[in-house]
Parts: C-alpha cells; structure tokens; sequence
C-alpha cells in the first residue's frame, strides 16, 4: 500500500493508536522508530529517527536496539494491531538465555512481533553494512528462540497478532475485526 498504515483507521482509532492503547499497559515504556519524526509527534510518547535512514524495518530494529535503555525489547509492526498480552507474557518468560524470540507462524517466522536483545546489534550492523535488509538475514549469527505453531495455538490468536496490512485487500479484511 502506499500509504501510511499507521494513520489508517480501526474503529474509532488509528492503527497505531490502537496498539499504543494495547502495550501501554503492558510496557512501562514504548517508542516510536520512524523515519520522519514530526509525523509522530502527536503521540504523547518518544519518537526516534532511524539511525540509518531507509533501512526498513532492520534499520528500525537497529535504531530501536542501539537506544532503548532494555536489554530486551518487543519489536512490533504498526501495520498488525492484534497483539495478544498473553503471547507477549510468554515470550518474555523464554527470553533468558536467547538474543532473539520469534514465533514461527504457519511455516513462517513472525520477526516483527518478537523479542530482541542488544546482542543482536553487531549482527544487524554487519547486515546493514551489506545492505543486506531481510529482517531474517542476521540469525544465524545469533541465539535464536523459535516459538513453534504447537506453543502458539495455546493462546487465543482469533484476531491473529501477526495479521498485517499490505494490501487493500488485507485493510478491508482486518477492517472486520
């Protein structure tokens, strides 16, 4: 779509607002990464610039990961607001000893619903340095925790958290919900 996902509207709310209405009460703190900061700055939150513009979402991870005063940080999408506490709970519990928890999703990973060390920053500096932008691209290079289908589906995914908007198609569907 080549429009800015965060601003669409879900009910009464905007995508992103929806999701800051979900997290804010899960996490102490959130922030925004984007490109262009003064889209942001009506939300009563810290909005940061990528370090290293037009990066994708790996350069957002990255500048996400280099700043965050947390060792860990949940990563998400503004484009999926149906994030699930329950599932972000159990994430967390499987963090120690892992730089990355990411759930796998009929076959395929989740890496913007999951959670991230600061381990994870070298890894993401050599792929950027390649241009090497798939989001996937630096795991093998770190310890990563795979939540599987069979400890996913224990959870309520009804409104799946890793439904995304990438199509009109998907903005109507997700419209339902």
């Amino acid at each position: 779509m080549k429009t800015d996902k965060a601003f669409l509207k879900l009910g009464p709310k905007t995508m992103i607002g929806e999701l800051v209405s979900r997290l804010e009460k899960k996490f102490s703190k959130l922030v925004i990464i984007a490109n262009d900061k003064e889209k942001y700055a009506r939300f009563d939150m810290q909005v940061m610039e990528d370090i290293i513009p037009d990066k994708g979402p790996l350069g957002g991870i990255y500048t996400g990961l280099v700043k965050s005063d947390s060792f860990y940080n949940f990563i998400f999408s503004c484009d999926a607001p149906f994030v699930n506490p329950d599932l972000i709970d159990y994430m967390i519990s499987k963090a120690k000893d892992f730089d990355i928890v990411v759930p796998k999703w009929r076959g395929r990973f989740e890496p913007l619903h999951a959670i991230y060390s600061k381990n994870c920053i070298l890894a993401i500096e050599r792929q950027l340095e390649k241009n090497e932008l798939k989001v996937t691209s630096f795991y093998p290079e770190v310890i990563a925790k795979m939540v599987e289908q069979e400890e996913l589906e224990r959870f309520d995914l009804g409104q799946t958290p890793f439904m995304n908007i990438n199509t009109p198609e998907d903005y109507a569907t997700i419209r339902q919900f």
